[in-house]
């Protein structure tokens, strides 16, 4: 059986790295974007089961990476979890209304942070 991909958008190395080895250790296969504008790129070309997007990045809003992806066919089914150190209460009803499965607060419960991730990937 393949392994399922997680594109991980996110501009903090250390964060990025965290979560890199949280996903391998749990059997996932990764691929990384730290902006934007490689964003869609990279997204494109890895076809990821699921995708962890930042919302504060380098090149451009994650909302704006949200609403581009939703309108490309062969990403608009894909599970956007969005992770963000941007007020919840601003972000969250945003983030969902444009088309994320789940907003989580920065620091990520990790535990919280799987269970949506296994979820979204059942849909």
């Amino acid at each position: 059986m393949d392994r399922n991909k997680i594109l991980i958008i996110e501009d903090d190395l250390d964060l990025r790295r965290g979560l890199n080895l949280r996903l391998r250790a749990s059997n996932y296969d990764t691929a990384f974007a730290a902006d934007a504008v490689m964003a869609l790129s990279i997204a494109k070309k890895e076809a990821p089961d699921l995708i962890l997007l930042d919302l504060g990045l380098p090149g451009g809003d994650g909302f704006l990476v949200l609403e581009r992806m939703k309108s490309i066919a062969s990403l608009a089914c894909t599970p956007v979890i969005v992770l963000s150190a941007r007020d919840p209460k601003a972000n969250e009803k945003r983030a969902l209304d444009a088309g994320a499965d789940a907003f989580f607060q920065k620091p990520v419960d990790n535990q919280k942070l799987m269970t949506a991730i296994q979820r979204a990937l059942m849909k």
